[in-house]
């Protein structure tokens, strides 16, 4: 099985997650309609009183004129004036409560979307996440999710109110005289030809927004990420040029989408407006030739009228609708992600981790490693080193189950890393990594992470192993102090010493560490030396690193060329052997090659050919100096 699952299963090479087709949109939104469906039909009754209280309004007013013309007493005046206000008091009243629960509504339905979005966000395979790259994902999270809120929010009590009242409207309008009623049809034609047109190229126009937006937000953050290495290699300019042109994707898209609603808005206003004129003129004619009563016509025309705001804010929240369905495509196209593995239920026998033919390719026919057969003893200390793009982070990544192989078969104990559950798998194998996080909520939240069930006592013993406890019991408020972001600031070293603490109580029997020492400071080292041993006491080691006292001290050392191991051995017996790893390690002690070799001592005082010992907070004992789980 292989369980390298990249953002779309049909397109192998694609960097971005997947996008819903509109009719699976259509699908999701009817499904949400039917499962709140007691709530929707609440809404709908109350804007339904709502419009036909506004209703009676026009028809009060048409009624007065009647009376007007016909010389009718003041008490009759009187009487309609009052029934006016009734009229619009209720109106009040009614529409205060069927906006109140459109809110109530729009507000549950975004809060189930959110939620089930971060839910399957943070259930994403991290192989996934990393392949399709920070600014996709942030794009979905901040403006898709804002979008979608927005229409959530507003544009479905909007539309509620403007589709019951233009129905309605136009029924009474019918009622009082089929004949003057027709006139309110004249802006159809027009207002669907448009809107048709408008509709064909809004959805593409949208998407190419969205996905201009997610390029723009990747280039920005990862450039402010690695603002440091941009300065020191002179990039400056190339990245300025690389966010001037993501800038300006996104002002053509923007451009485009806004033409479109400049072609289109003023046929609407044309459509919404010509009805009130077509009505008054129309219905001269027909009180000239006795189809209709002055106070039919005003009924009519007013109603005409009152249908110009519904109309507006219907067409005006379709455009919205746009926007929000292309962000909906993009929520909800996370669903479509598939797990990059299948739990069988099998239990490993051992600690012991192998990998046995392993292939791996990022795109097919490329592949990155190819035949790896590696068998690692519990217990046991490997180096992995080699040069750069050789394959050994793929490699790492592989025996810590992040990826699966293409083909071959990385195993624990005689069960494939892809047929654990990942809380199994996270609980054999860890991946290590330079970096480490400090999330915002308590201390307490920050080490639940890593065993949601553990207690009080458990926790403290966490920070204990770690040599946090001093620093953790001083806090103002132990384990509920906030932290992170706003919170309490925790200095680099408690940081580090917290992501340790996590990975005590993740306690897995295997640590994988990809370049887990190059942002340390060697005194943050020193410091966090028994906090270090610790964590790796016991534990097995696959150390990938360019530092070569990892490898002085590892039990094994592994070369990775190419793509293959080529040398695997002890520290001793590779230098003995004189292959690619000694050459590697006289390049990084400076030592001569053979050829000069009579002019060794020169090369270190003393002349020594043996190294010196390195200190100890370089090892791999403090290789898990930063970490995450």
């Amino acid at each position: 099985m292989s369980a390298s699952v990249v953002a779309d299963p049909h397109d192998p090479t694609r960097r971005t997650l997947p996008i819903s087709s509109m009719a699976q949109v259509r699908t999701h939104t009817a499904g949400l309609m039917r499962q709140h469906r007691s709530a929707l039909a609440w809404v709908i009754v109350l804007h339904a009183l709502a419009a036909i209280a506004a209703l009676a309004t026009p028809r009060l007013v048409g009624d007065l004129v009647g009376e007007l013309t016909s010389h009718t007493t003041l008490r009759a005046i009187n009487r309609l004036c009052l029934w006016l206000a009734v009229a619009v008091v209720l109106q009040t009243i009614l529409t205060w409560f069927a906006r109140r629960a459109a809110f109530r509504l729009g507000e549950t339905v975004f809060a189930q979307l959110r939620e089930r979005f971060i839910e399957r966000v943070v259930e994403l395979p991290l192989s996934t996440v990393e392949r399709s790259g920070t600014g996709d994902l942030v794009a979905r999270t901040t403006n898709d999710i804002d979008s979608l809120s927005m229409v959530v929010r507003y544009g479905i009590p909007s539309i509620f109110v403007a589709c019951v009242t233009t129905l309605l409207t136009f029924v009474a309008a019918m009622l009082v005289n089929p004949l003057l009623a027709v006139s309110l049809l004249v802006g159809v034609p027009l207002m669907s030809t448009s809107t048709r047109r408008y509709l064909r190229y809004a959805t593409a126009g949208y998407l190419r927004e969205r996905a201009a937006y997610a390029v723009g937000n990747g280039v920005i953050t990862e450039t402010v990420e690695g603002a440091r290495t941009v300065d020191a290699l002179g990039l400056s300019r190339r990245r300025r040029q690389r966010i001037d042109e993501s800038v300006g994707e996104m002002f053509d898209a923007e451009m485009y989408t806004l033409g479109l609603r400049l072609r289109w808005f003023p046929q609407v206003d044309f459509a919404i407006l010509g009805p009130a004129a077509i009505a008054l003129l129309w219905g001269g004619f027909l009180v000239t030739q006795g189809h209709a009563s002055l106070a039919q016509v005003t009924t009519v025309v007013l109603y005409a009228q009152a249908l110009g705001d519904p109309f507006d804010d219907l067409l005006s929240w379709l455009d919205e609708i746009q926007v929000g369905a292309t962000s909906l495509a993009r929520i909800i196209g996370v669903e479509q992600v598939g797990p990059d593995r299948t739990a069988t239920g099998a239990t490993p026998a051992s600690a012991d981790l192998s990998a046995d033919d392993v292939r791996y390719a990022y795109r097919p026919g490329h592949d990155v490693l190819g035949g790896v057969s590696l068998q690692l003893r519990q217990g046991e200390r490997l180096a992995i080193v080699g040069p750069s793009g050789a394959g050994k982070s793929t490699l790492g990544r592989l025996l810590a189950g992040i990826d699966g192989p293409t083909s071959g078969t990385v195993s624990v104990g005689g069960v494939p890393l892809v047929d654990l559950t990942l809380p199994d798998l996270r609980g054999e194998v860890a991946l290590v990594t330079q970096e480490h996080h400090v999330f915002v909520g308590t201390l307490r939240d920050n080490l639940l992470l890593a065993a949601p069930d553990a207690d009080d006592v458990t926790l403290w013993s966490a920070l204990r192993a770690v040599d946090a406890e001093q620093w953790a019991r001083i806090l103002p408020d132990g384990l509920d102090t906030t932290v992170g972001a706003g919170g309490h600031g925790l200095t680099d070293a408690q940081s580090q010493q917290l992501a340790l603490a996590r990975l005590v109580l993740a306690d897995p029997h295997t640590l994988v560490l990809d370049e887990a020492t190059s942002l340390l400071d060697p005194r943050a080292a020193r410091h966090l030396e028994r906090s270090l041993n610790a964590v790796v006491a016991g534990r097995t080691i696959v150390a990938i690193a360019h530092r070569l006292h990892t490898a002085h001290d590892a039990d094994r050392v592994a070369i990775v060329e190419a793509g293959r191991i080529s040398e695997i051995g002890s520290h001793d017996e590779l230098l003995a052997a004189g292959g690619s790893y000694a050459e590697l390690w006289r390049s990084w002690r400076d030592e001569p090659s053979d050829a000069s070799a009579s002019r060794s001592g020169a090369a270190r005082p003393g002349g020594s050919d043996q190294p010196d010992r390195p200190d100890r907070s370089d090892s791999v004992d403090a290789a898990v100096s930063s970490t995450d789980v």
